[in-house]
C-alpha cells in the first residue's frame, strides 16, 4: 500500500439546494445527515464510507452530458445488485435516465434530481 497524505473525508456536490437533494441521495445510497451550516449551504450526510457534501452554489449550472457546453465535472459510480430494479427505485427517488446510453446492459446513466450524471452498474472486477 502507497503512503498517503491523509485519508477520503468527504466528497462534495455543489448544487443549487442541498436540501432539495438531501432526501434523494439518503435513499439512494442509504445515508444520514450528520452536519449542516445553520444556513444549510452545506449539508453533509454519511453512512457508507466518506461522507457526501452537498453544497448550495447559487449561479449553479448543471451538466449537460454527454455534449455541451457545462461538463459532468464529476460522477458516482454505484454498485447494481439488480440493474433493472435498482434503476426503477432511483427513478422513485427522483432520479430519471439520460438519454444517452453507451452500454444499457452494463451500466445505466442517470441523472439526480438537479442533473448530476450518477451510473449504476452491473459491472463488478473480476
Amino acid at each position: 500500500m502507497a503512503n498517503r497524505v491523509a485519508s477520503l473525508a468527504s466528497i462534495s456536490i455543489d448544487c443549487p439546494d442541498p436540501d432539495a437533494l438531501v432526501p434523494f441521495y439518503c435513499g439512494l445510497l442509504g445515508l444520514e445527515e450528520v452536519f449542516a451550516t445553520p444556513d444549510r449551504g452545506v449539508v453533509a450526510l454519511a453512512g457508507a464510507g466518506p461522507m457526501l457534501t452537498l453544497m448550495r452554489v447559487d449561479a449553479y449550472e448543471p451538466p449537460s452530458w454527454p455534449n455541451g457546453p457545462q461538463s459532468q465535472q464529476m460522477h458516482l459510480d454505484l454498485a447494481a445488485d439488480d440493474l433493472e430494479a435498482d434503476v426503477a427505485a432511483a427513478i422513485e427517488l427522483g432520479a430519471r435516465q439520460a438519454q444517452s446510453q453507451p452500454a444499457p446492459d452494463q451500466w445505466r446513466v442517470m441523472l439526480d434530481p438537479v442533473g448530476h450524471p450518477f451510473c449504476l452498474s452491473a459491472v463488478r472486477p473480476d
